[in-house]
């Protein structure tokens, strides 16, 4: 099936080049997306813009997708279920999970000149980057793109309560799938207490297993695709 890819914070398709080769042997089709601001040089691109270029992709899918957020974009990928959630076969988050109606996207580093710079590897500290190595490390940060504040500041919409009938799977890299559980339990990840269809897997990796444990995210992602 069509397996769309929607990076983090200041990545762009290519950060799911290890994954792709690895879905393709698998025998799926997967289309990592390039996101406005993330990737195409605009600066000025919008929460709107990024939302109406994945919205675009799961159009041009064949049949109906499984949609992939890592991080922050798991808002995206909801947002992509709540939209049109006849259309999404299936909602993965990775290392993240979606804003609630009414939150800010991603509005949490300062934002410079407009935009919000990688803020370095300070934040991330600990479980988040202790599987990456100092070349991986220093690949990200000169690679890493600035996202729009009209992107990270942009308000979270939600309207089709039918998005809590999209079967979802939570990967949980840097924390457990009983973390997830107890946070979600708690109140802490609204969206998900909602769903009636969700799993949780664990994958022994930091935030970004795309970087670092491509095959086994291939061969997850794979196991949890629906059959067509």
């Amino acid at each position: 099936m069509d397996i769309l890819l929607i990076a983090g914070l200041w990545l762009d398709g290519s950060a799911w080049d290890d994954v792709v080769p690895a879905l393709q042997a698998l025998g799926h089709r997967p289309v990592p997306i390039t996101l406005p601001g993330q990737g195409d040089g605009s600066a000025s691109a919008t929460l709107d813009d990024q939302v109406a270029a994945v919205l675009a992709a799961v159009e041009s899918a064949s049949g109906k997708p499984m949609v992939v957020g890592h991080s922050a974009a798991c808002t995206l990928a909801w947002l992509a279920a709540d939209a049109c959630p006849e259309r999404v076969a299936k909602v993965a988050f990775i290392g993240g999970f979606p804003a609630a109606d009414g939150q800010p996207y991603a509005d949490f580093f300062e934002v410079k000149d407009g935009v919000m710079p990688f803020p370095g590897w300070g934040p991330f500290e600990g479980p988040d980057s202790a599987d990456l190595s100092e070349e991986a490390r220093s690949d990200f940060t000169s690679a890493a793109i600035p996202v729009p504040a009209g992107v990270t500041k942009g308000v979270v919409r939600m309207t089709d309560e039918r998005r809590f009938d999209v079967p979802v799977l939570v990967v949980c890299p840097e924390f457990t799938p009983a973390q997830a559980q107890e946070w979600i339990a708690a109140g802490d990840v609204p969206e998900l207490a909602k769903a009636k269809h969700l799993d949780l897997v664990d994958i022994d990796s930091g935030h970004w297993p795309m970087i670092t444990r491509p095959a086994e995210l291939a061969r997850l992602l794979a196991a949890a695709a629906p059959e067509v």
